[in-house]
């Protein structure tokens, strides 16, 4: 089984780590009730418990708003609680179990969302969402054909939906068809040129953005950039996959598209500035010539 994208695989799924507030407490340690407990030691927990609606009373839309709120505030086991209620009280039953099947892939209990993402299909056959997060819990459980396949209905359902281009393209580069990555990373940038550079984790959809090989991932979208002409992205992107430990310039050499960037004193800075940062053994400042600094580039975050 393959580990969710926060531990070192490439899901940028949503949320961080219980345990991280507190790096002392072993999140897999704790039964549910102990981590329920822990996750009511928060300081917020009784600000946020003193505005959550009555569950016996509370209107479908009130308590999926809740369950919404109490996931975006790490309280995942509570907004699970939640969701349950809106459904009990009529709420609409395919976005709550998108929304239950992704909190618990949040929590690592992938058996459990997958659970969640069949029942979605068997209600709704064509509910475009429910065919990707139900490849995304497969890809992160190492079934990637079966996760190419769910991806793939995805798009026949909604050719326009980014994320699943996106996810799909990741599990090709697990399964080493390059061009078939480049391609549907190319086309997830057209329909969102923002979908690398933002985080969303309350909505009802999975988005895997890496792999375990991360660092191929950021050379192929460093790729795209270049023949897109966005310079400062392909330069990011170079820089992510060569500080991964990707043989930039080896890669190159084999690459039409990017060959004539092997000399560029740019990419030959990044490549530098890169083995330095890994090997701890060279100085930034020691690169032989005069190399013009990179551009400035904005920061870009993985979920």
């Amino acid at each position: 089984m393959r580990p969710c994208w926060y531990a070192s695989c490439l899901v940028l799924l949503f949320g961080m780590s219980i345990a991280a507030a507190q790096p002392g407490v072993q999140q897999d340690s704790l039964t549910p009730d102990q981590l329920r407990a822990f996750e009511h030691s928060s300081p917020q927990w009784p600000d946020i418990q003193a505005h959550l609606p009555d569950p016996m009373i509370g209107s479908p839309q009130q308590l999926e708003m809740a369950g919404d709120v109490l996931r975006a505030r790490r309280f995942p086991q509570d907004a699970l609680d939640y969701y349950m209620y809106a459904m009990r009280r009529g709420g609409k039953e395919v976005p709550l179990l998108n929304k239950m099947g992704i909190t618990e892939l949040g929590l690592g209990h992938s058996q459990r969302a997958r659970t969640y993402f069949k029942e979605v299909i068997k209600l709704k056959k064509k509910d475009a969402e429910g065919w990707n997060n139900l490849g995304a819990v497969e890809y992160v459980m190492g079934e990637e054909s079966n996760a190419i396949f769910d991806y793939k209905r995805a798009i026949k359902l909604d050719k326009k939906g980014a994320s699943f281009h996106s996810n799909l393209a990741t599990a090709y580069l697990e399964d080493k068809n390059w061009s078939g990555a480049r391609r549907e990373y190319a086309i997830a940038l057209r329909l969102d040129p923002e979908i690398f550079d933002r985080s969303n984790s309350l909505g009802v959809t999975a988005r895997m953005l890496t792999t375990d090989d991360h660092a191929r991932f950021c050379y192929e979208l460093a790729r795209i950039f270049a023949v897109r002409g966005d310079d400062v992205q392909m330069l990011h992107y170079l820089t992510m996959a060569s500080e991964g430990g990707f043989d930039v310039l080896e890669a190159m050499s084999h690459d039409q598209v990017m060959e004539h960037l092997r000399k560029d004193p740019r990419v030959l800075l990044l490549v530098h500035n890169a083995r330095a940062l890994r090997t701890g053994r060279a100085s930034v400042e020691n690169v032989p010539g005069a190399l013009p600094p990179l551009s400035s580039q904005p920061e870009v975050q993985h979920e």
